[in-house]
């Protein structure tokens, strides 16, 4: 619904205004050239295009002169999707340097007249598109992927034909905003760096200047002692089999998906009914940490969570393992940090094996054998409380972009449909 009045529009279909590019194929014919190829995972949630995975490609000299992406290009993801991200996301290309193209599964919208149609304003127009859910209807599934239906789309895609000043007046709203998102995803990936090498000299330095000794796992403080998990455990157990469901009967129960590294993740939870035999056995207390038995990803086998209480009376699936710790020796959240170390990892993903499905196991020898440094139960805590002081830091300003998107999300929606106009707004004035 548009809440523009007397405004003509035009849409996909006005090959006055758009110029339609299908996807890069890499051919077969030389020469070659090397091109960098926007693919749907360089895709972002704000529009934006993630250039840290581009493939560079040889790609035919011919095909890449047809396709060479040119600034302020919209690229449209035609085929992909998944359950719960339809297929139909677009981004916008801004670079100005080196040679880019775009992948098969997707297809470009060039501005033809971009006196008369902000290409940042068209970009708004087909993103609002996409998040209002207007494309959900309009995937048709072969094969395992989603494709978009082109010829509804275009339809669909309608750009109101507003005056100039009041298009750049809009983009111009929606890029600070978008801009401020990218920032802050920067400012994410940075502070998580700065975790990591704090992390990795927190357990190669420890907190109390000791002097240092080589030992299996690389060099440690001294005083601290390098031992088998094995030593340090009270009980390790595999899950419930029971069937599960979103139901809520019966039980909540931990799966794979709850066990995301660092805390629970609750936001996807089933019910069951363990067993008799399992009711006290299996149910889950403060401390317990749970490791992924089975992943299709290696490095996600022998991820682990922690568990802290989020839910009473909770079990836990036959995919993942618990180990409850002697912490008189031990204490969980040291743990649970530790794994996530190069080092920690390299004893649980890097010795998982794959099987007969393609997917990489791990069982409770593997988590037996784990070599750990161990420090004192005070220089423990210590070590864990500074990391839990970063991980609050980092959800900190994760909320803070969520923030930033609704933002957007419901300004985009707004400013494309008519409900706010700025056409009597300088643009100071909204900022």
């Amino acid at each position: 619904m548009t809440l523009f009045t007397n405004v003509a529009s035009v849409n996909l279909n006005d090959s006055m205004y758009f110029e339609i590019l299908h996807g890069l194929w890499t051919g077969k014919k030389p020469p070659y050239t090397k091109a960098g190829v926007i693919r749907n995972t360089n895709f972002t949630a704000s529009g934006e295009i993630d250039y840290s995975d581009v493939a560079w490609l040889d790609v035919e000299v011919k095909e890449l002169k047809k396709r060479s992406l040119k600034q302020g290009d919209i690229i449209i993801e035609r085929s992909g999707g998944g359950p719960k991200q339809p297929v139909g996301r677009v981004v916008q290309f801004k670079r100005s340097d080196g040679f880019f193209s775009f992948s098969n599964f997707t297809t470009v919208v060039r501005v033809k007249e971009p006196n008369e149609i902000d290409p940042r304003f068209a970009f708004y127009v087909l993103l609002n598109l996409y998040q209002s859910g207007k494309t959900d209807d309009i995937q048709r599934r072969t094969t395992g992927l989603r494709n978009l239906d082109f010829k509804a789309y275009k339809e669909r895609a309608i750009f109101p034909l507003l005056f100039y000043i009041e298009q750049n007046r809009i983009s111009y709203v929606l890029n600070t905003i978008q801009t401020a998102i990218e920032q802050q995803a920067r400012f994410i990936s940075l502070t998580r760096e700065l975790k990591t090498t704090i992390m990795r000299r927190l357990f190669s330095e420890g907190l109390r200047g000791e002097k240092r000794k080589e030992t299996e796992i690389g060099l440690v403080p001294e005083s601290w002692e390098i031992r088998t998990l094995e030593e340090m455990i009270l009980t390790i157990d595999y899950g419930t089999s029971v069937k599960c469901d979103y139901s809520s009967k019966g039980y909540p129960v931990l799966r794979i998906p709850n066990i995301i590294g660092g805390p629970i993740n609750i936001d996807d939870l089933k019910f069951g009914q363990p067993k008799k035999n399992e009711i006290k056995k299996m149910k889950l207390r403060k401390g317990d940490l749970l490791f992924v038995r089975t992943n299709g990803v290696q490095e996600n086998a022998g991820r682990c969570s922690i568990f802290d209480n989020e839910i009473e009376d909770c079990y836990f699936a036959s995919y993942l393992i618990r180990v409850r710790l002697d912490t008189a020796q031990l204490i969980p959240e040291f743990l649970n940090d530790y794994v996530v170390t190069e080092v920690g990892k390299s004893y649980l993903s890097g010795r998982a094996i794959r099987v007969a499905d393609g997917k990489f196991n791990i069982n409770s020898g593997t988590i037996r054998k784990v070599l750990v440094p161990v420090p004192t139960i005070k220089e423990q805590e210590e070590i864990a409380s500074i990391i839990k002081f970063l991980d609050q830091k980092i959800n900190l300003e994760y909320q803070k972009q969520s923030i930033l998107l609704d933002l957007f999300k419901t300004l985009l929606h707004q400013l494309m449909s008519g409900q706010i106009r700025v056409n009597n707004f300088h643009l100071p004035d909204l900022l």
